[in-house]
């Protein structure tokens, strides 16, 4: 799920095709997430590296196997020696912040956001059956779904972005179940379908530390690289093909004049345009919620 209209991939309001009155949107949108980068960068750069939390029993960090040294020998009981005084413990270091790097079920409480691991996070591989359960919490099963479809089915039908779905509550109503036929189909395709076929891991972890160009490099790269469920790391499959599925089924239910194949094309190129906006954000939310929202 983004935080975009235009520029959802996956999550609902991804697909709607574009046209020339959608291209100034989109430009205009652009530049509003250019300043929100700008406004937030400062607060992003003061993020520091987070000891890995182990409040969600879901959640588990690796862990080096303790090493079986042997025991120190025993010195022999001896009257006439003196023993030394045990040494004193060294001062406990400054704990981290534990809220850094801590993703939440959904971004600015309304996107759902279920595909975020926390940063410094290892978990275990999903099975199929678990990434089509989080295929559908990211789009069917809870309300911020419902409510962020109908957000973008407003804001679209404000743009007049498809004149031929019309105005008024009937308009609203062809805008709503497009926008949410788009967010079902293409997070399915994204999170589960092709997931389960290529056995790559859905999830985006957040990396959480370093500066901040460093961080949206590496959000940038997961639309194309992505973990597998082996433990490696392969081309994205289920990010670009997903989307790629979810252009061509969208041409089903739009109307003819949205259509096509530079059509559909120009929608796959706007939906991985979004997905890699939807992971800058996913990386950076966690800053902006303590930061800016004084929030843990």
């Amino acid at each position: 799920m983004c935080v975009d209209a235009a520029l959802c991939v996956g999550r609902p309001g991804i697909g709607t095709p574009l046209h020339p009155i959608r291209r100034k949107a989109f430009l205009q949108i652009i530049k509003v997430v250019l300043v929100l980068v700008i406004l937030f960068s400062p607060a992003i750069t003061w993020s520091q590296t987070q000891v890995p939390d182990q409040s969600n029993p879901l959640e588990y960090a690796q862990q080096s196997p303790a090493s079986q040294s042997s025991p120190a020998p025993v010195p022999p009981a001896d009257s006439g020696t003196v023993s030394l005084p045990d040494q004193a413990p060294a001062p406990p270091q400054d704990k981290k912040d534990d809220s850094q790097g801590q993703q939440t079920k959904r971004m600015f409480w309304l996107v759902p956001n279920f595909a975020a691991v926390s940063a410094h996070t290892q978990l275990p591989p999903l099975s199929t059956r678990e990434k089509f359960v989080l295929a559908a919490q990211d789009s069917v099963t809870d309300y911020s779904s419902y409510t962020w479809a109908g957000i973008l089915a407003g804001q679209a039908m404000l743009l007049n972005s498809d004149p031929e779905l019309g105005r008024g509550i009937k308009g609203y109503g062809r805008y709503y179940w497009r926008t949410f036929t788009d967010g079902v189909s293409g997070t399915f395709f994204t999170e589960a379908i092709v997931p389960a076929i290529t056995h790559e891991d859905p999830r985006y972890y957040t990396m959480g530390q370093g500066g901040f160009f460093r961080r949206a490099g590496y959000a940038i790269s997961r639309a194309f690289v992505t973990k597998t469920d082996s433990g490696g790391t392969s081309f994205n499959w289920s990010e670009v093909a997903g989307n790629a599925l979810e252009a061509g089924l969208s041409t089903a239910y739009y109307p003819p004049e949205e259509r096509g194949l530079s059509q559909t094309a120009l929608n796959f190129g706007t939906q991985m345009e979004s997905a890699v906006l939807n992971h800058a954000f996913q990386e950076f939310w966690p800053d902006i919620r303590r930061k800016v929202f004084r929030q843990k």
